[in-house]
């Protein structure tokens, strides 16, 4: 086990959804604030190999979290871009970590490397299986590759280089920007801004019929630091909750929290994405005893309630808010 209390460690990504809940849990764990280093990409471009080095330097653990990734219209759109820049930024950053002599590199993959038609649930012995789905295949495979360094870099050089993949993460801080934002923020903000302009519908892609398995942003957090601490093998590890909802359900379960009665509209013209999606979780319980505490409705709220507490109020919410405060 790694004491990850007395070791220099880098986020990259630290700045972003899922890097500021790792910061925040490493800081829990006793790692002081200035042993933690989080590059910011609009002053740190990681596919420039002199940044690599920088952040790299003097650092005993390298937590690459740096990604760049949206949802399905998002990666049509951008799949050249989205391939090469995370690409890019793995092979330097683990790069720049071999030659810097850091103690140990956790690469965080993604759960799009994975096969469109692999056996449910995803067993990462299956990650070879076959070709990713077609819209998450750019970024899928550049994530994989990060895989296949971490492997020869282990062989090679007795780097302590290890892989984990997060199954779709949501919370708060998730990105509800509709141009780049997945299936829970979009979903969110749709329903919202049907409330609020007095829509008697929304609009989903899809036929309903696709399944994901989702994974609160804390959970993640810990499970990355808990390989971090304690998982030292080659084989890459999954991380998940387990189980696994259809969007269909997703989205009845989305309105009712948020109190939307109206009719919801599918687009069978748009693509449900991979026919489904959820992780055998079993490896990462057995080697470092982690699994998920968040029950799913449970994250749900809590990531309604913080969409809701961050865009401003419409004139009836304020009237509302005043009268009953």
């Amino acid at each position: 086990m790694i004491n990850l209390a007395d070791k220099k460690i880098l986020v990259t990504g630290g700045a972003g959804f899922l890097g500021g809940f790792v910061v925040k849990k490493l800081r829990e764990r006793g790692v002081p604030e200035s042993q933690i280093t989080v590059p910011h990409s609009s002053e740190c471009d990681l596919r420039v190999w002199e940044n690599c080095m920088r952040v790299a330097a003097g650092q005993d653990i390298v937590i690459h979290l740096a990604a760049k990734v949206g949802g399905i219209g998002f990666n049509r759109e951008k799949p050249g871009e989205i391939f090469y820049d995370n690409a890019m930024m793995g092979i330097q950053m683990m790069e720049a970590a071999r030659q810097e002599g850091v103690q140990k590199f956790v690469g965080v993959g993604t759960v799009c490397a994975y096969p469109k038609f692999a056996p449910m649930p995803f067993k990462e012995q299956d990650l070879w299986n076959g070709y990713p789905e077609e819209t998450n295949a750019p970024y899928g495979l550049a994530k994989r590759m990060m895989l296949v360094q971490a492997q020869a870099y282990r062989r090679q050089y007795g780097m302590n280089s290890i892989y984990v993949i997060p199954v779709n993460l949501y919370g708060p801080g998730d990105n509800f920007d509709p141009s780049a934002s997945h299936v829970i923020p979009a979903l969110i903000k749709k329903v919202d801004d049907a409330k609020r302009s007095g829509k008697t519908f929304i609009d989903v892609w899809g036929s309903g019929s696709a399944t994901r398995e989702f994974f609160y942003v804390e959970d993640g957090a810990k499970g990355i630091i808990a390989a971090a601490e304690n998982y030292d093998k080659p084989e890459p590890v999954n991380l998940g909750s387990g189980t696994e909802i259809s969007i269909k359900n997703l989205v009845e379960m989305i309105c009712r929290l948020m109190d939307f009665s109206g009719g919801i509209r599918w687009d069978p013209s748009k693509p449900d994405g991979q026919p489904r999606r959820m992780l055998d979780v079993s490896r990462a319980k057995k080697e470092f005893g982690f699994h998920a505490s968040t029950d799913f409705e449970t994250g749900l709220e809590k990531t309604i309630a913080w969409y809701r507490g961050r865009r401003p109020p419409t004139f009836t919410e304020q009237q509302h808010n005043r009268e009953f405060a």
